[in-house]
């Protein structure tokens, strides 16, 4: 029977998706085990601005593998920088959840009629995420914006205590969890509104390269839609140079046509449309830089 330890952090959602994973890979007959790292992102309360370097939440994780100490990762894609390290890689990315942002609003905050966004006037949102801050500011500059950390469960009871007027999260998460959000009103954000960040709602299954039988154990887990959708939108992240507290929103579907990718940077929507991942990141890439000349592809 082959034997498969699996490193996440001990968030409950790092570890819903872990055992997701464990489930899968169980009904192959392999053994497995999770094993619990703490990451710096999870040590550190400070807003990811004032935090140096990336991978916050990742780079911990990667480290046990490499060491030995797991075979697995499991990782919310989305929290991958760009940059990869040496000796490991993405071996399988399972079919990925609702990517669109949900707005968590307090009733007393609520209100329907206000432009793009549902909220007062004035309102208190609470995020960390750089991309959602410049997004909203763009939408609503009279909405005022506070640093919100903390896992998802923690996030949605700062907001029912009163913290914040309201707050902005990942569909992914709480779909995956199941919150009781009762007495919040629940608002999916169209993607062309507020772009969600590249590859969220998808895992990344990450192994060392040379771990032949495990990728091939892995192999049934990969979806190749969520692959694509995935590799165009981190591809026009890595031709920014980026980790996952860039501004930048980005999100890929397919369609009759071929692959649509859309894109917020520096205040300004971007779309194209391709046959291939590449392509369309490139494409999308370039209309960036035409409006944004200071901005350098991370490699020629």
């Amino acid at each position: 029977m082959v034997s498969v330890r699996i490193a996440t952090r001990g968030s409950r959602l790092a570890l819903w998706q872990a055992g997701w994973v464990k489930a899968q890979l169980e009904r192959q007959g392999a053994r497995v085990e999770l094993v619990v790292v703490e990451t710096q992102g999870d040590r550190v309360g400070l807003p990811f601005a004032q935090m140096q370097g990336q991978g916050f939440f990742t780079k911990a994780i990667q480290d046990a593998v490499l060491r030995g100490e797991a075979d697995l990762a499991v990782h919310s894609y989305k929290d991958l920088p760009s940059a990869r390290p040496e000796g490991l890689e993405v071996a399988a990315i399972p079919p990925r959840e609702d990517p669109l942002e949900v707005l968590l609003v307090r009733p007393e905050a609520l209100d329907e009629q206000a432009d793009k966004l549902p909220l007062r006037a004035g309102a208190l949102v609470g995020t960390s995420a750089v991309r959602r801050q410049a997004q909203i500011q763009g939408l609503r500059p009279d909405l005022s914006i506070r640093e919100l950390r903390g896992n998802v469960p923690t996030r949605v009871e700062k907001l029912k205590r009163g913290e914040y007027d309201a707050i902005l999260l990942a569909h992914a998460g709480l779909k995956r969890l199941g919150l009781d959000l009762s007495g919040l009103y629940a608002k999916v954000l169209p993607p062309t509104l507020v772009v969600p960040a590249p590859a969220q709602g998808a895992l990344a299954l990450e192994c060392r390269s040379d771990d032949l039988h495990l990728k091939a154990l892995l192999q049934s887990l990969d979806d190749p839609q969520a692959r694509r959708t995935v590799s165009a939108e981190r591809g026009l992240m890595q031709k920014l140079a980026g980790g996952c507290q860039l501004a930048l929103g980005a999100w890929a579907q397919e369609t009759q046509g071929g692959l649509a990718l859309t894109a917020w940077y520096g205040g300004q929507l971007y779309r194209a449309l391709s046959t291939t991942p590449e392509a369309v990141a490139e494409i999308v890439f370039r209309q960036i830089r035409t409006e944004n000349p200071e901005v350098v592809c991370e490699s020629p």
